[in-house]
């Protein structure tokens, strides 16, 4: 899919945004605004450019997680902790509606960037700090990644086989919960500034938002004194639910959260009986006795191909997923009909797919304008149309601080 899109007609249009953040949660909060609409200005250091153009996989030398994750950014240079960045990064700040950084809480402060001298320059602003453990506390400067957070929030203690250790996800997942969680936060903070005039400053530890999305783990400790276990891929609140292999070598994924699904699976594998066990009509129940439920599901899916076994399952109203790699999902009529990729013209690479915005608007849709750009590439653009002279530009960048 190829979408295109006036850039004044975005539902942000119009909000001005400054990235100072890096790996990955501030970063991927920016995408999401910019996918919008919002003018998102990306600023790196001019030596040391966001690390995530040099993470993952690259084609012909050029980083691909950049071109997805800078996409719709403008990119400019400033050495904040010069006092050239300083001048920038305070001009930059001063025309802003936001401001996302992730730097360790006190570094701001220190370059005198922080948002006591901000605000004073634009009492309108909303200053997002992102952190791996929030601006207050005993580990507020503690080195803090989405690894360390998926960790501490619970989510590896319950993630794994029932006698395998606890396993962390091959992806960002606390930095992509906390990324909607900042975006989200900003867009709270920006209405309130309607009501107000005032700007605030948003605190989020990346801890935090995927603890939020675990479920009632910590009201389960507080009253029944338990922690939910490792089940692999099974459910301790319903069965059958796991991934069953077909006889063609592929993987398919059932989920029995309802009674009535649940009854409609075991008709379909032919065990119509074991809809008659007293145990069956709880999910609770049925998980007891998930050793049963697996192996007549089981047995049943792999005697068969995944198309056969998702044909029947759709018939029989029963509720079935293929495992899909990142070629299946290109491939697939459903994500093909929602618009779910968008192919961009990227510059250096040519015509190049990625996953669009989050949702879909019936006016003012998400676009992505362009992928992520090299870095420094808007620097003396951006800086003229904040008033600062090419003669100003050139003793900033022999300084190094832009």
């Amino acid at each position: 899919m190829t979408v295109s899109r006036d850039p004044d007609d975005g539902a942000l249009a119009g909000l001005r945004v400054v990235d100072a953040s890096t790996l990955f949660a501030g970063p991927m909060a920016a995408m999401h605004l910019g996918d919008l609409g919002a003018d998102v200005i990306k600023v790196e250091h001019p030596a040391k450019p966001d690390p995530s153009r040099t993470h993952g996989a690259a084609k012909d030398g050029v980083n691909l997680w950049w071109k997805t994750l800078g996409r719709n950014k403008r990119t400019v240079t400033a050495n904040l902790g010069s006092p050239g960045g300083r001048e920038v990064f305070l001009a930059l700040a001063e025309q802003a509606d936001v401001v996302i950084e992730n730097f360790r809480p006190g570094t701001l402060e220190r370059w005198g960037l922080g948002y006591e001298e901000l605000s004073a320059r634009n009492p309108r602003l909303v200053l997002a700090r992102v952190s791996g453990f929030g601006q207050t506390g005993p580990y507020r400067t503690r080195p803090g990644f989405g690894t360390l957070a998926e960790a501490m929030s619970g989510f590896a203690a319950m993630t794994g086989e029932p006698d395998g250790p606890p396993t962390l996800p091959p992806f960002g997942l606390a930095d992509g919960v906390a990324s909607l969680a900042t975006a989200f936060a900003v867009m709270t903070a920006l209405t309130t500034r309607e009501r107000t005039g005032r700007g605030q400053v948003v605190d989020t530890a990346i801890v935090e938002p995927i603890l939020a999305m675990l479920g009632p783990q910590i009201t389960r400790w507080d009253q029944l004194r338990t922690t939910q276990p490792r089940t692999g891929n099974r459910s301790s609140n319903n069965a059958p639910r796991n991934t069953y292999r077909t006889s063609d070598g592929h993987w398919v994924a059932v989920s029995t959260s309802a009674q009535s699904i649940a009854e409609r699976v075991v008709r379909l594998v032919g065990r119509p009986d074991l809809a008659d066990e007293p145990w069956f009509a709880r999910g609770v129940d049925r998980a007891m006795h998930a050793d049963e439920l697996d192996e007549a599901v089981g047995g049943w899916i792999r005697l068969r191909t995944r198309d056969e076994v998702v044909a029947a399952f759709e018939e029989a109203q029963a509720a079935v997923a293929p495992v899909y790699d990142a070629r299946d999902i290109v491939e697939d009529p459903q994500f093909q009909a929602l618009g779910t990729l968008h192919e961009i013209e990227d510059p250096e690479l040519g015509p190049m797919l990625m996953q669009g915005p989050l949702f879909r608007l019936s006016e003012n849709d998400g676009v992505i304008q362009f992928t992520g750009r090299p870095h420094g590439a808007d620097t003396d653009r951006v800086l003229g149309a904040l008033g600062f002279s090419p003669e100003r530009i050139a003793e900033l960048r022999e300084e190094g601080a832009v």
